[in-house]
């Protein structure tokens, strides 16, 4: 009997041998990936052979590309055709020139991203910033419950406390109105919602779906793939987008966070019937049965006021890291000044290479980070990223009344960046993300000024704090730096 299972261990472990070793060769000559991230997992499947390939096969797999989102070939030549039309307007701008006159001077930004992402200009649209979460709640709960046709929402957390169960009652309330309801959530941020937590929505013609679920009981493959967008579309008419999901902690009340300071867009205009867009892939994506375009609402919209905006997604799927680009060429495209506010800075080489020219070339750069972890390992790589940059003369600010979760960047003034993009290896490669880029003063000043006003209620890392740190920190950061492309 033992000679039976020694030899049995000895084969199993030759096999789990074999598997490490055609992961290694997978990451290095199968996977483009990044340099950093392809030594990193080197060396979890070098030091830990066995439990590294089971890490991997959980966490490390690429996602394909091709054909992700099983889109009608007319949807796709129709896409571009958009596509294509709007760049050869920005290319003879004509009369958008005095219209709207930073169209003319954030044009490759703009054009860029409609040839990586297929992100459409839309010109008429209104924003409203809401910076709390019940003021965010608040007024999103109101607009659902005054929905006339149709509700299409996703998150990447709802929790199963009293908001995230008011939510779910609301939506079960429309539906029960006769008002078209979907919901989609991820199944890692969301895992404590079950099936039968929608009964009464389902029962009343309400559509659930969890965004890359479990495939072998409680075992799923894609946990490292997760869906982080936040997104709510009430009639094609208005959307909300950005950093807050559904939980009580984002009203402040959890005790280890406290005051929970995050960014949200309301939207109203043209740009939500992109924002819709989005939606429809990630809905049928999830959904085993295609949804056509036509069954849903494209609401109109009254709105004529002046405000340019993109919606750019990015996600283990691209064929770049579309929304990191995005944030690099507006840090290059900076004159004056750049404001980011971020929970986790651990930026790429890139990233860091466009912080560091923008502070040689004199540009304000001011970066405000959380003064406490959600994450350790991602704590102290973002303290060690931070305290690189501030040689180079940037100033960093970490906040102090409670958590800091807001995914913004302010440049120039002029134009801004809100949505669900942190500023690492898992928002640029790993997650399904979504930001909303705003060519507007007014909504860039606002932005600036709640900025400010953060920054009067948060600490100065200066370079003298920074070097006082102790030993144990140094060690925290280095290890963690070096796993930083994985985080």
């Amino acid at each position: 009997m033992m000679d039976v299972l020694s030899t049995f261990t000895v084969v199993l472990l030759f096999g789990l041998g074999i598997m490490n070793l055609l992961a290694v060769l997978t990451v290095i000559f199968l996977e483009r990936r990044d340099i950093g991230a392809t030594w990193a997992w080197m060396l979890v499947l070098y030091f830990i052979p066995i439990v590294g390939f089971l890490i991997y096969l959980f966490f490390g797999r690429l996602l394909k590309k091709k054909d992700f989102y099983h889109v009608k070939e007319e949807e796709r030549l129709e896409q571009s055709r958009r596509v294509e039309l709007q760049i050869a307007e920005l290319n003879h701008l004509g009369d958008l020139r005095r219209t709207y006159p930073l169209i003319e001077r954030y044009n490759q930004l703009i054009q860029m991203n409609l040839k990586s992402n297929g992100s459409l200009l839309s010109l008429k649209n209104e924003v409203t910033i809401l910076s709390d979460g019940e003021q965010k709640f608040n007024r999103m709960m109101t607009d659902i419950m005054n929905a006339k046709h149709e509700i299409n929402i996703q998150y990447y957390i709802i929790q199963k406390d009293s908001l995230g169960l008011a939510l779910i009652d609301a939506l079960t309330k429309m539906a029960r109105q006769g008002i078209k309801v979907r919901l989609l959530y991820d199944a890692v941020g969301s895992r404590d919602l079950k099936r039968q937590d929608f009964k009464d929505l389902l029962h009343h013609g309400g559509e659930v779906f969890a965004f890359f679920p479990p495939t072998l009981g409680l075992i799923n493959f894609r946990m490292n793939n997760r869906n982080h967008r936040k997104s709510c579309i009430i009639d094609g008419q208005i959307g909300y987008i950005g950093g807050f999901n559904v939980g009580t902690e984002y009203f402040g009340i959890d005790e280890k966070f406290g005051y929970w300071r995050d960014t949200h867009f309301r939207l109203e205009g043209e740009v939500v019937h992109d924002q819709l867009d989005r939606f429809i892939l990630d809905w049928n994506q999830a959904n085993d049965i295609y949804t056509d375009k036509t069954l849903f609402y494209y609401g109109s919209h009254e709105i004529n006021q002046p405000l340019p905006m993109q919606i750019v997604t990015s996600g283990p799927n691209s064929e770049t890291e579309h929304l990191k680009n995005v944030l690099i060429k507006m840090i290059s495209l900076a004159k004056k000044s750049v404001m980011i506010q971020s929970p986790y800075f651990i930026p790429d080489a890139s990233y860091m290479d466009a912080c560091k020219m923008a502070l040689l070339s004199g540009i304000d750069v001011r970066i405000m980070i959380p003064n406490k972890p959600d994450h350790p390992f991602v704590y102290w790589a973002t303290t060690a990223a931070a305290g690189e940059l501030i040689a180079y003369g940037a100033k960093i600010y970490t906040y102090e009344p409670g958590f800091l979760h807001a995914k913004t960047i302010v440049v120039d003034g002029e134009i801004a960046s809100v949505g669900t993009t942190n500023i690492d290896a898992r928002s640029f490669r790993l997650n399904f993300e979504m930001n909303s880029i705003v060519y507007d003063r007014a909504t860039a000043l606002e932005l600036e000024q709640l900025f400010l006003a953060d920054c009067e209620v948060s600490k100065l890392l200066t370079a003298e704090i920074y070097a006082e740190r102790s030993r144990l920190i140094k060690f925290k950061e280095s290890i963690s730096r070096l796993l930083s492309p994985i985080l």
